[in-house]
Parts: structure tokens; C-alpha cells; sequence
């Protein structure tokens, strides 16, 4: 008969998650999970078969936290620029978790439909509020999507990286003007 687990599933994805979010994807070893934990890393391989399992659980885990700052609603803001203001908060408050979600390397990824992706239902809520805010078509909205959602990775990677600090009414104001002009040019095409 296996080993009774010394920890749940949770409780290693919950410290490997803070661990992330604290020091870094690069600090998710074995040996350093473990010393969060307070046990060899021997507990972690009773439930997961190796560092990519409990890595994958980390993305997962963080992803839903970033759904989570995606959702947030705010009286009087556009729900769409809600969303890149969410998405900037979140690179703000969790730099290493933002890192990790899309500043990581992909191999395999060539074009932004790969990348939207791994963007998960945050893509989908964000292009079915602008076909139903804005009343435009799926591949009007999906154009308007891609351009904003790069330009706000933008200032979200220089949030993260802390290359730059802005100010909320900042990032409001640049995220309304690169809407407006956006919008303003697809509506055109």
C-alpha cells in the first residue's frame, strides 16, 4: 500500500502558488517547495510525479486568480477597460505571477491565436463584451481585442518588471485614449 500523502494536492499547489507569487517561477524547485512546507521534498512526489505537474497546478492556479482581478466590476467603467485595468492591477499586486502567466517563455507559440490561447475565458468574456457593448462583428471585435490586449501586456510587463510605476488615473487615461483611437480606426476599415 503507497504512503498516506503528508499533504493535500491543495496545500502544495497553495505554497508553490506563494512561493511564485513571493520569490519567482525560478524558486519552484523541489527543495525550495519543500522547505516551505517544512518536509523533504519526498511528500510532494506521493501526490504529483514531478515539478512540471505541480507547475502546470501553479499556472492554473494563477490563472484563476487573474480571472478573478478580471471580474472585478467598477460603477461607471466600461466593463471591457475594466478588464485592462484589471489585468494591470494584477501585474501591479502579483509581478511575479503576471510574469509567469505571460511573460514566460512558449516554444511553441508563433501567432497571437496561440497566445489567446492560454488566455483562457478572460478572452472570450473580454471579445463577447465588445461585440455586445460596442455592437460589433466577432472579427471587429477579436482586431480590437488583439491590439488592446498587447498594448496593456505592454504597460502590464513594464508594471511587473518594475520599469515604470503609474498612477491608476495613468493607466486610465492610456487605456481610454488607445481605445478610442482603436476603435476609431477598426470602425473605419
Amino acid at each position: 500500500m503507497p504512503p498516506k500523502p503528508k499533504f493535500s494536492k491543495e496545500e502544495i499547489v497553495n505554497n508553490a502558488l506563494l512561493l511564485v507569487s513571493e520569490k519567482g517561477v525560478q524558486k519552484l524547485t523541489a527543495r525550495d517547495l519543500a522547505e516551505r512546507l517544512g518536509s523533504s521534498p519526498r511528500p510532494i512526489f506521493t501526490i504529483f510525479n514531478n515539478m512540471d505537474e505541480v507547475l502546470k497546478e501553479v499556472y492554473d492556479s494563477a490563472m484563476e486568480l487573474f480571472g478573478i482581478y478580471a471580474n472585478q466590476i467598477v460603477e461607471g467603467i466600461p466593463n471591457f477597460k475594466q478588464i485592462g485595468i484589471s489585468m494591470i492591477n494584477f501585474a501591479i499586486k502579483e509581478p511575479k505571477l503576471y510574469q509567469l502567466l505571460f511573460m514566460s517563455e512558449h516554444e511553441n507559440e508563433k501567432s497571437f491565436n496561440d497566445v489567446l490561447s492560454h488566455l483562457g475565458p478572460v478572452a472570450d468574456l473580454s471579445i463577447k463584451t465588445i461585440m455586445a457593448d460596442y455592437n460589433m462583428t466577432y472579427d471587429k471585435s477579436y482586431e480590437l481585442f488583439k491590439h488592446l490586449w498587447i498594448y496593456t501586456f505592454g504597460i502590464g510587463a513594464l508594471c511587473a518588471t518594475k520599469s515604470c510605476v503609474f498612477s491608476n488615473d495613468e493607466i486610465i487615461d492610456m487605456l481610454g485614449k488607445e481605445f478610442r483611437a482603436m476603435i476609431m480606426l477598426i470602425m473605419k476599415e
